[in-house]
C-alpha cells in the first residue's frame, strides 16, 4: 500500500503554547512531527535549537523529523540525535562531504535525508541515493513559512521516484512548502510519501481534521 504520511512543521506552531499543541499532535492522525532547525546564514532566518528539541522531545509521542537549514551541520547531527531526533535531513548544498555526514547519522542511530533546493537538479542525488533513507524536496525556497508551491515539484518527484527505483533504494520522498489541501492528493499521486504542512494545519480552527483531510 502506497504510504501517505502527513508531518505538521512545528515552524507554524504557538510557541507560546508548543505543550498543547504537540499534545494535540500526538492525538491526531499525524504521523510525524517536523522540525525546522535554521541558523540565519544558510537561510535568512532563525528558528530554535537544542533547548526546545529538548521540550518537543519530552512531549512528542510520534518520531521526530528534523530538518537541518544550517552550515555545517556535521557539528550538529549527534547532539540533535541525542535530544531525540528520529531522522536527521541535511541539504545537499550544504555538506562538503555529504556522504560522511550521512553515515555519521546512521552510526549513530537516527535515519538519514538529504534535502534539495529548488533549483538543484535530483540528478545531484545519484551517487548517494542507495545511502539514505529519504530525499526531502523542497517546494518553496527554504527559510520562511507560508510561500506559494512551485510547480515544478511534481517534475521532480518523477525524477527522484525514477533515480530511486534504478538504483533499488528504500528511501522515501518527503515534500517541504507550500502543501495544502489543493496540492496533497496530487503529491501523494505524484510519487511523494511524506507531506510536510505548516500553515496549512496550524492556521485554521480544527487543526485534527485539516490533517485528516490531507491525508485522503
Amino acid at each position: 500500500m502506497k504510504t501517505k504520511l502527513i508531518a505538521p512543521s512545528l515552524l507554524s506552531a504557538d510557541f507560546g503554547n508548543l505543550q498543547r499543541d504537540i499534545e494535540m499532535l500526538n492525538q491526531s492522525q499525524a504521523d510525524w512531527l517536523h522540525v525546522d532547525v535554521m541558523d540565519g546564514r544558510f537561510v535568512p532566518n532563525i528558528s530554535f535549537g537544542f533547548p526546545v528539541m529538548k521540550t518537543i522531545r519530552q512531549h512528542a509521542k510520534k518520531f521526530i523529523d528534523v530538518h537541518l537549514m544550517i552550515v555545517e551541520p556535521e557539528k550538529y547531527v549527534e547532539e540533535f540525535i541525542n535530544q531525540g531526533a528520529d531522522l536527521v535531513s541535511v541539504h545537499y548544498e550544504a555538506c562538503t562531504h555529504l556522504h560522511r555526514v550521512i553515515n555519521l547519522i546512521q552510526d549513530k542511530g537516527a535515519k538519514a535525508g538529504v534535502v534539495l533546493n529548488p533549483a538543484t537538479p535530483v540528478l545531484m542525488l545519484e551517487d548517494i541515493i542507495a545511502d539514505v533513507d529519504l530525499v526531502l524536496l523542497m517546494s518553496v525556497n527554504p527559510g520562511f513559512g507560508g510561500q506559494k508551491f512551485i510547480e515544478n515539484t511534481y517534475k521532480k518527484i518523477a525524477e527522484t521516484r525514477d533515480l530511486i527505483l534504478s538504483n533499488n533504494s528504500t528511501a522515501l520522498i518527503q515534500i517541504d512548502g507550500g502543501v495544502n489541501l489543493d496540492n496533497a492528493s496530487k503529491l501523494f499521486e505524484a510519487g511523494a510519501d511524506v507531506l510536510v504542512a505548516g500553515n496549512a494545519v496550524f492556521s485554521v480552527d480544527s487543526p485534527e481534521k485539516m490533517i485528516e483531510l490531507l491525508k485522503i
